[in-house]
């Protein structure tokens, strides 16, 4: 991490999971557990629907609403879709866009997901913007290629003051939700490899300011190593960030350099 020109983001991604009757006592249980001065940011990416009870019964917890995924159009006659605006109306500040799942399960490509990037930033949502690589790319030594891709295309006439909004997430694709994890040191060059592509788009200030989060399998055990690394800025939490004192203590772990 480096305070110095970036914030730090922790962001819980509860994925398909839970219920709105569940959020007051996670969220009782979360407050009892966090640290008393809070050393990042702290979001928790629910299912939308729940996105109003989360922001009532986390009111005195600090924890910015997020959402989970975004349509890439307005309004209209898109069943099924939830647009930037409603996101907004309803409490959104940030919403991930790109998510592995996302593209695997609905086919999304980066194209579509540009246009997410879009659509949040002009309602002044910050898009978390997920890359990652396979393990057969990894292994084929392209991950560097693949990811300089996904972030040049998810940044496409994307402006330097609107960059300054977007947070971007790298997930191994091959260690979400398998238990694997990057070593630090993998996580670390890649996420200072994205800052080098951002570099060469913007300029060294622009891609200094960038908050760059990592996002495969970063638990409750492994949070203070990865967060001490120079190029990661936090984390996309998924399994732990259902767990209310798991999720607290990667907040706490950010503490670290404070």
């Amino acid at each position: 991490m480096n305070r110095k020109y970036r914030k730090t983001v922790i962001a819980g991604n509860w994925k398909m999971n839970m219920l709105a009757s569940e959020i007051k006592p996670f969220m009782e249980q979360l407050k009892e557990n966090m640290p008393k001065t809070r050393p990042c940011d702290v979001v928790l990416c629910t299912p939308a629907v729940m996105i109003p009870a989360m922001l009532k019964a986390g009111k005195d917890c600090k924890v910015a609403a997020g959402a989970q995924d975004v349509s890439k159009h307005e309004k209209g006659a898109y069943t099924g879709e939830i647009s930037a605006s409603q996101l907004a109306d309803i409490g959104a500040k940030y919403c991930i866009v790109g998510h592995s799942e996302r593209r695997e399960y609905h086919g999304e490509d980066d194209m579509l997901i540009n246009a997410k990037t879009k659509a949040l930033l002009e309602k002044g949502i910050a898009p978390i913007i997920c890359v990652g690589e396979s393990l057969e790319q990894r292994e084929m030594d392209l991950t560097m290629e693949h990811i300089a891709y996904q972030v040049k295309a998810a940044l496409s006439g994307i402006d330097a003051s609107q960059l300054r909004r977007c947070i971007i997430a790298y997930e191994p694709i091959w260690a979400i939700g398998t238990g694997k994890t990057a070593t630090a040191e993998q996580a670390q060059e890649v996420c200072q490899g994205i800052r080098a592509v951002i570099r060469g788009i913007y300029g060294a200030r622009p891609a200094r300011a960038v908050s760059i989060l990592y996002g495969g399998s970063m638990n409750a055990a492994n949070a203070e190593e990865l967060l001490a690394q120079p190029d990661i800025d936090g984390g996309l939490i998924g399994g732990a960030s259902l767990k209310p004192a798991d999720f607290a203590t990667i907040v706490k772990a950010t503490e670290q350099g404070a």
